[in-house]
């Protein structure tokens, strides 16, 4: 009795063991065919990446480069309105550190108080000296009278007593004459040096002029109306209050042209061959998912960069963005859809339905009512279908899954002469054609002299 359990309690669970086996181990799409038709549709490979918006022009606000004739090459921002405020034309923006030009201000306004005194001292010596000669000449202009009457008394004199006084007179008239040149001279010596120390105390005072200039320019009001964004320092930082500006890169903030925007994307080495100057470019607003703008490929960077930890190279791409919408802001983060490739009118398949062997690729369609292995030429794919140049025809029915038994199952291989090259086209809305026209011109020119692709409008 015991036994005839035991058996029967082996024999449920063996049966439990095959249920749950064919239900978690067995080909899931067996008995689950799906069958799609095959129909002509547009076909777009597109390549998807994500960017920010930024202003195409902006109004830069920098520090005064003209620190660096002071010896300073940094400067600390003291203060900053937030970023993202709307400022008007005139109103406060930031203000850097002025301690070290108060400190310059300071040690010139002792060089000019040094060269004050250095004057007034230079001009009382000059009138003592000039006090001295004057005198000097008065006195000799009283022994020149005085030897004029010593030689009119002198005429009854002997004639070796006329001779003396006639050189006495004439000596001293001769030293008068001396002196008399001797003042002009010194004269135009102190007007000379009065001069020299004048000029120097002006270039003094013009350097003090210079310093005050500025110290005013070191608070910063909006040259005009608009919205501030926070600079970005060599390391990717935005700058803000107490942040070391760097002279060879002065910019604090800027005042972006909200009118005029663009998206500044990275495209990686595997994929940057396709992109082109000239391209359709389709942009969603992660902030805003409903908002959709047009935009077109208007530079591709023909040197790469590091990615990030990591090994790979990454290629700047900038987008124009041709719609303009107030919700637009710099900084913002996009997702941006190159249209690097788009055909009319294809057949195309879902990359599920594929399968690869040594012969090809291949997928299961129905004809006649039997199952058959259909190879296909595959002529390019996208994120979720495949292109078929060759192997189906408008109307087949192909399996999206695989079937529940392949055993046996006839395969054919397409006429290869049959096979159709599919034209590429790019469509643009009509709004957009005459912009699309003209940016391609202008900025894909170069580019596109050169190897690059263009585009084909078809309105």
């Amino acid at each position: 009795m015991k036994l005839k359990k035991i058996l029967l309690l082996v024999g449920i669970l063996l049966i439990l063991s095959v249920a749950a086996y064919s239900v978690f181990f067995r080909n899931p799409a067996a008995g689950n065919e799906i069958l799609i038709d095959i129909k002509k549709n547009d076909f777009e490979v597109n390549i998807v990446t994500t960017g920010e918006l930024r202003s195409k022009s902006m109004t830069r606000i920098t520090a005064p480069t003209k620190l660096q004739q002071l010896g300073i090459y940094q400067i600390k921002i003291s203060d900053m309105v937030p970023e993202g405020t709307l400022v008007k034309e005139g109103e406060f923006v930031v203000s850097l550190d002025n301690s070290d030009v108060l400190n310059k201000i300071k040690d010139q306004q002792l060089n000019i108080d040094k060269k004050e005194a250095e004057i007034k001292q230079a001009s009382l010596d000059t009138m003592m000296e000039l006090r001295v000669l004057r005198d000097e000449i008065i006195n000799m202009k009283y022994d020149l009278e005085q030897k004029i009457l010593e030689k009119e008394q002198s005429k009854y004199e002997a004639p070796a007593e006329i001779k003396r006084v006639e050189l006495e007179y004439e000596k001293t008239e001769r030293t008068l004459k001396q002196k008399e040149e001797n003042y002009k001279t010194k004269q135009l010596q102190t007007k000379t040096k009065m001069q020299i120390l004048g000029s120097d105390l002006q270039q003094l005072t013009n350097q003090m002029d210079g310093l005050n200039s500025i110290l005013s320019q070191l608070t910063i009001n909006a040259p005009k109306s608009g919205m501030l964004v926070y600079d970005k320092n060599w390391n990717g930082q935005k700058k803000g209050v107490g942040t070391q500006i760097e002279l060879w890169n002065p910019t604090v903030a800027t005042l972006p042209d909200l009118t005029q925007m663009e998206v500044l994307t990275y495209v990686n080495e595997v994929d940057i061959q396709r992109i082109k100057v000239g391209q359709k470019v389709d942009i969603s607003l992660d902030a805003a998912a409903d908002k959709k703008l047009n935009g077109i490929v208007k530079n591709v960077a023909n040197i790469g960069e590091e990615k990030p930890n990591s090994d790979a190279k990454i290629f700047e791409v900038l987008i124009d963005v041709l719609t303009s919408d107030p919700i637009l802001k710099p900084a913002m983060t996009v997702s941006c859809r190159i249209a690097t490739e788009k055909y009319l009118s294809v057949l195309q398949v879902p990359l599920d339905a594929i399968y690869n062997d040594v012969q090809g690729s291949f997928l299961f369609k129905r004809l006649d009512g039997k199952l058959v292995k259909q190879y296909v030429k595959v002529y390019t794919v996208n994120e979720s279908n495949a292109l078929i140049s060759n192997g189906l025809a408008e109307g087949d029915r192909v399996y999206h899954n695989l079937p529940s038994d392949t055993t046996g199952v006839k395969a054919l291989i397409p006429d290869s002469t049959k096979a159709l090259t599919p034209q590429q086209q790019i469509t643009i809305d009509s709004t957009e054609a005459k912009k699309l026209k003209e940016q391609a011109g202008k900025e894909g020119k170069s580019q596109n002299d050169a190897g690059g692709g263009g585009i084909i409008i078809v309105n």
